[in-house]
């Protein structure tokens, strides 16, 4: 089975993400510059390790390099089983030098090609790119730890981890800014590698790529937006499907699969289990740091000081009150100004922003309510969905019942049926004496009825939009009907069933 996710319901940002721009670029220019002649220098150094390997396991007593005894006991440790094939006389030569070698029983000239191994294993791993810049746990260079952050072995290498840094990365800088988000990556692929390095210490197999860090960002992405819902695409041999699923219940299955990897599997898959692991459980926990120290709301500020707010004098002067830590008196402010100008975004931005700060969430979250009324209101989408989310993910519960229908509707316009559904039910359960909550019952028994297939569930909504205390006379013959025609679709799904596996 192979899941690639393909966006995520926040895909739009206040100003560009050129820190994620950059660092794709740097990746992509990195490969560029260093992939074929990464390709080039494989043979040799492949063919003079093998020479070593295979010359080591015939003749054990002679002497080699301390480079070359390091490798040679790195294999005997991590795989004996191709220590023993090396050593097995009876398997044929692997090509013409081992043929050449096995006729020769001189020691002095076995010393002789040994010695010209290990100089050969010297020069060559001295002016290989893979062995000075990719991070070699038994021998780590410094300048390592930052440049295999930026090497690749391969395109589909370079493109899996560029189109997951895009997805997690932007968001990410999108919410805490260019500064705080580029040390955290950096500082995150440097945390990555010594937690590889650390569970391999002897470990002479290079270990390059970013997956490292973007595994941090993952773990960043799961602590500011567990609800977020990522849109996969998937196949299983040769059925294809998509679906959605909150980052809280896709990112600790994919955590949980790595740690498994990583204990079944060591370094025998190829994969760094252990950096990704390591950078997942590193970015969660700084992500969780950024945000309680308060330097995610500092740097949102600054965001919405930068791009936002214009050049209302009420507005500069709310903005310099905010920056001294008067925060009722900017509140006294943009309360006056709200007055005389009552749809003003940036007003309740800043506002928004002031509640935080001051730790009054019910006020925090009143703004945030307005705010998505004031971009619905403008025709806004993207923002309003923006705010929405964010209101949810710092824990808001209940919005107005007609400004929640609002979103209802957009998700459902939007074809994303099953958060749509889930919103009409929570509606429904929020708001039972509203209006707006007959017509989410109703909306949700249509939507689980014709496009997503589940008459059960349908039938629920549809009754309980009958027993609702809400008036609904003009609508009853639509519920009904809808009871009708979900009790029918149940009834052909079971009678289906029965079909399947008679008794």
């Amino acid at each position: 089975m192979i899941l690639v996710p393909l966006k995520h319901e926040n895909m739009k940002g206040r100003r560009w993400p050129i820190i994620t721009f950059i660092l794709i670029g740097l990746n992509v220019l990195a490969f560029l510059g260093t992939h074929w002649v990464m390709l080039a220098q494989q043979p040799e150094l492949g063919e003079v390790r093998l020479h070593v390997l295979l010359l080591a396991a015939a003749h054990p007593d002679l002497n080699m390099s301390q480079e070359v005894q390091e490798f040679v006991s790195e294999v005997q440790k991590t795989r004996p089983e191709l220590w023993a094939e090396a050593g097995a006389s009876s398997r044929s030569p692997v090509d013409s030098w081992e043929a050449s070698t096995r006729s020769t029983e001189d020691p002095q000239e076995l010393q002789a090609q040994m010695d010209s191994l290990g100089e050969r294993f010297h020069e060559t791993m001295e002016h290989s790119l893979v062995m000075n810049y990719a991070l070699v746990p038994a021998h780590p260079k410094a300048i390592a730890y930052l440049t295999a952050n930026f090497l690749h072995g391969g395109w589909l290498h370079l493109i899996g981890n560029m189109w997951f840094l895009w997805l997690a990365g932007f968001i990410l800088e999108e919410t805490w800014g260019r500064v705080i988000y580029t040390t955290f990556y950096l500082v995150s692929g440097i945390v990555a590698l010594q937690i590889h390095a650390s569970a391999f210490p002897d470990s002479m197999i290079p270990t390059l790529g970013a997956s490292g860090a973007i595994a941090a960002l993952m773990g960043g992405f799961l602590v500011r937006f567990p609800k977020l819902k990522i849109d996969m695409w998937g196949t299983i041999f040769l059925y294809r499907f998509r679906f959605q699923a909150p980052a809280y219940s896709l990112l600790p299955l994919w955590l949980i699969m790595e740690i498994y990897s990583g204990t079944a599997l060591g370094q025998s898959s190829g994969v760094a289990h252990w950096a990704h692991v390591g950078g997942f459980v590193f970015g969660a926990l700084a992500a969780l740091g950024i945000q309680r120290s308060g330097l995610e709301q500092r740097a949102n500020e600054a965001i919405e000081a930068k791009v936002g707010w214009t050049a209302d004098p009420a507005i500069v002067q709310a903005t310099d009150l905010n920056e001294q830590g008067k925060f009722d008196d900017a509140i006294v402010v943009l309360k006056k100004y709200i007055a005389t100008k009552p749809d003003s975004i940036d007003a309740y931005s800043l506002l928004q922003k002031l509640y935080w700060r001051k730790n009054d969430i019910p006020s925090h979250f009143e703004m945030s309510i307005k705010l998505c009324q004031l971009y619905l209101k403008a025709k806004d989408e993207e923002a309003a969905l923006l705010g929405f989310q964010e209101f949810q993910n710092m824990g808001g519960k209940n919005m107005p019942a007609s400004t929640w229908l609002e979103f209802c509707r957009i998700f459902e316009g939007r074809q994303n049926y099953e958060r749509a559904v889930a919103e009409y039910d929570h509606l429904a359960k929020a708001w039972p004496s509203e209006k707006q909550s007959l017509l989410a019952l109703m909306a949700a028994g249509r939507l689980s009825l014709k496009n997503l297939n589940r008459p059960f569930a349908a039938v629920g909504f549809y009754k309980a939009a009958a027993a609702s205390g809400v008036p609904h006379l003009e609508w009853d013959s639509n519920i009904q009907n809808g009871i009708e025609q979900a009790e029918k679709a149940l009834s052909v799904t079971a009678g289906s069933k029965e079909s399947a596996n008679p008794s």
